[in-house]
């Protein structure tokens, strides 16, 4: 019989080394991260319901059911998919305004992204704009089709020149 279990160090033999510990996050990493984690289930949550239109009570408990939900900052979870089910209509009309076809055409996946950055446009004041921008591309990116955060960019962009003028025209002035 041969022998293939691999040594359990690479250290040369006598060596005390202990391997190297992973850097500890940061609490502004870890919570970038949660909410990340946060937005992805929201936006599962909003597909579910813009395919079901089931009451936010369901979706929100289903989304908690999964194995996966813990690591997410619960707070913004439920801001986000009870914001955006309560607001759908305000939310479909901002984005209305710079959505080249009609919202019923939209995938679910794009039409939940879209709607998570104007609401978080709207009502999270505490995150920049390019943040709720940059957050949108990448939730396209992971879950939607292959160009789609080429699209949720364009659109959360001229959305956020209208909910945050202000904001979204000093940063323009200061890359002058």
């Amino acid at each position: 019989m041969i022998d293939t279990e691999l040594p359990a160090t690479t250290e040369a033999p006598g060596a005390d080394a202990a391997p190297p510990k992973p850097a500890p996050k940061s609490s502004k990493t870890s919570q970038k991260s949660l909410r990340r984690r946060s937005r992805e289930l929201a936006l599962q949550g909003l597909y579910e319901w813009l395919l079901s239109r089931e009451k936010t009570s369901v979706i929100s408990a289903h989304m908690r059911e999964q194995v996966n939900f813990d690591p997410c900052d619960a707070e913004h979870f439920d801001a986000l998919l009870s914001g955006c089910i309560a607001e759908s209509e305000s939310i479909d009309a901002a984005l209305a305004r710079h959505v080249d076809r009609k919202l019923s055409e939209l995938s679910p996946v794009e039409h939940g992204v879209l709607m998570i950055g104007v609401y978080e446009l709207t009502h999270c004041i505490d995150i920049p704009y390019r943040v709720v921008i940059n957050e949108a591309v990448e939730l396209a990116k992971s879950f939607g089709g292959t160009d789609g955060h080429k699209f949720v960019n364009g659109v959360i962009d001229k959305t956020a020149a209208d909910l945050r003028a202000v904001e979204v025209e000093a940063a323009r002035a200061a890359r002058r």
